[in-house]
């Protein structure tokens, strides 16, 4: 099973280094700040839709956004 953790370790990890705000990403990818945080904090995991709006939101492709979560579970 993904942990939710991970997945929103990860994706916080990516805006930070790309240093976006939570609000300038959130508003890229048209989901409110406070689901936004919630993803990053593990509390809720993004449906396929919201995970594509994640990806181009970090001017990423999604398999890349997959790939960085795939190596931190270690696969």
């Amino acid at each position: 099973m993904l942990d939710a953790i991970i997945v929103g370790k990860v994706i916080q990890r990516i805006r930070e280094s790309k240093k976006l705000s939570q609000e300038v990403v959130s508003g890229l990818a048209d989901i409110g700040r406070t689901h936004w945080s919630a993803i990053e904090r593990g509390e809720r995991k993004p449906t396929i839709e919201t995970f594509f709006r994640i990806s181009d939101a970090l001017n990423m492709r999604p398999s890349a956004l997959m790939a960085e979560i795939e190596k931190e579970i270690g696969l």
